[in-house]
């Protein structure tokens, strides 16, 4: 026996003996939404998470993500600034947890303030999501506009910053006396904005494949700090988050594991959304199938 397992293994390290490919002893039955989509592992502290990632519909995303996971894209190392390939997930921690809500991952300096040391695109098709159909304000109510629950205005600041802001600026407006002046125009064009012209308006750019995943409970999207703006940060959803529709590239789903997702929702975390005791990321790879 030890005459032939020599040669065997000699002849497997020059390739001319195919070994099949490792899987995990533990590695359940997933159904997937497309079979020929990648399915990656993440490997947490606290148990295994598998993921489907919606290659066609988000193929830079996945791209991305994959590319950082398996160290085969450069990043910029946030804390030597030195060019490297190494993977990129490895050792990080799941910087923000909010109970009911999501777990957030992907920072190198566990502080959400860190990036590969680039930003992308999103990959959004918002008339998919329905966006182009929703009113943004309803101007009914002889209490004054009431702004769609989805934009989350609780001010004045906030109305201006997010409707009349951007909608002065398209207008030439920039003194309130022009505003005064073109009041009922104002008003006209309050009432025909959606929710796509609003989030347009505000600087997201959006495509048109015809399909886009919509933000709810067990999918994998992307952390930004506004349009465009996406790098390493990833969030996994904990309940449906219809506010999110059109801000998060979701670019990914939950097949397996979702227990672990929730149980990592549950950890004691400080004021400022971090866990007390830390979670971590042992590694995020393709799942070999």
């Amino acid at each position: 026996m030890r005459n032939l397992v020599a040669p065997l293994s000699i002849l497997a390290l020059l390739g001319l003996v195919a070994l099949p490919l490792a899987r995990a002893e533990d590695a359940p039955d997933l159904v997937l939404e497309d079979p020929s989509d990648p399915v990656a592992v993440i490997e947490t502290s606290m148990g295994k998470v598998y993921v489907e990632l919606f290659a066609k519909e988000t193929p830079k995303t996945v791209e991305n993500f994959l590319g950082l996971a398996e160290g085969t894209r450069e990043w910029k190392d946030a804390k030597t600034g030195a060019t490297v390939t190494r993977p990129y997930y490895d050792g990080l921690g799941f910087h923000r947890v909010i109970a009911d809500f999501m777990i957030q991952g992907g920072c190198p300096l566990g502080t959400g303030q860190g990036d590969p040391g680039y930003k992308f695109d999103d990959e959004i098709d918002a008339k998919a999501l329905g966006l182009d159909k929703i009113m943004a304000v309803d101007t009914s109510d002889s209490q004054g506009p009431r702004p769609h629950a989805w934009l989350l205005i609780r001010s004045q600041q906030d109305f201006f910053r997010t409707i009349t802001g951007p909608l002065f600026q398209q207008m030439g407006i920039t003194t309130p006396e022009q505003a005064r002046a073109r009041e009922a125009e104002i008003k006209e064009r309050v009432s025909k904005l959606t929710l796509l012209d609003v989030y347009q308006n505000l600087g997201y750019r959006y495509l048109e494949t015809g399909k886009s995943h919509r933000p709810v409970e067990g999918v994998l999207a992307m952390a930004n700090s506004g349009a465009n703006t996406n790098g390493s940060q990833f969030f996994l959803t904990l309940k449906d988050t219809d506010w999110l529709t059109g801000k998060h590239t979701v670019f990914g789903k939950v097949v397996h594991g979702m227990d672990v997702v929730r149980a990592i929702g549950k950890v004691k975390t400080d004021e400022t959304s971090r866990p007390l005791e830390e979670v971590k990321i042992l590694s995020i790879r393709r799942l070999a199938r």
